[in-house]
């Protein structure tokens, strides 16, 4: 069986250095997507919606790995990469430390052999499994191009994020940039630890921001 090992080819984007924010050039991946939004007075951790368009992600993500690992011609095994999150606002400045106006993207990067066909699949296996619910209605397949972005590996709690951005943002007006968070682009991060089984000072998550060049865009 042949096996692709998409962290280690990948390894560039999803395990940068924690000690200095990284230029990289991210090209067009395919990801599994779901949309969604925090409801007023609620976080992430908080957010009924949330969990839920969580569960349908991770659903989706294991019902494909499984039905290529298992398929007869030409089965592929690779791993169930970590969930990603896009996230932005459309009432003004984005702030890390003000979470219930936000708008996010729920992902997880998968192999080029996942196409449309095989996707389409794998939903009605899992609404077969699972039952209609309405998140699955909400997923998509979608091939994405990130272009140049900054990067920088956070460790320790979701709480201390904002020092690690000022990093970025220090890094992006040294170099001739702008930050294209809030010029239409989303701050991105790559949950590499679990929050329910980590300790808070021992997370990891890629922190990413999308770069112009000054002026010139």
């Amino acid at each position: 069986m042949e096996t692709l090992d998409l962290k280690k080819t990948y390894k560039h984007l999803y395990m940068p250095s924690a000690k200095k924010v990284e230029l990289v050039d991210v090209p067009a991946l395919n990801f599994v997507m779901l949309d969604g939004a925090i409801e007023p007075g609620q976080a992430p951790g908080t957010s009924p919606l949330f969990e839920e368009n969580m569960q349908a992600l991770y659903g989706a993500a294991y019902t494909l790995k499984f039905m290529v690992k298992q398929r007869k011609d030409n089965p592929v095994d690779y791993p169930v990469m970590a969930m990603e999150g896009l996230w932005w606002v459309e009432d003004g400045c984005f702030d890390i430390t003000v979470k219930d106006n936000w708008f996010y993207t729920v992902m997880i990067l998968q192999p080029d052999l996942v196409t449309q066909d095989v996707f389409d699949d794998a939903l009605q296996q899992l609404r077969k499994k699972k039952g209609s619910l309405p998140a699955f209605d909400r997923l998509r397949l979608e091939t994405w191009e990130e272009g140049r972005c900054v990067q920088i590996m956070h460790v320790g709690p979701y709480a201390t994020e904002p020092a690690t951005i000022e990093k970025m943002r220090a890094f992006i007006g040294e170099n001739g940039l702008q930050d294209g968070v809030g010029l239409g682009g989303k701050h991105h991060e790559i949950y590499l630890g679990d929050p329910r089984r980590a300790a808070p000072d021992k997370l990891k998550t890629v922190l990413r921001h999308p770069v112009k060049w000054g002026d010139r865009g």
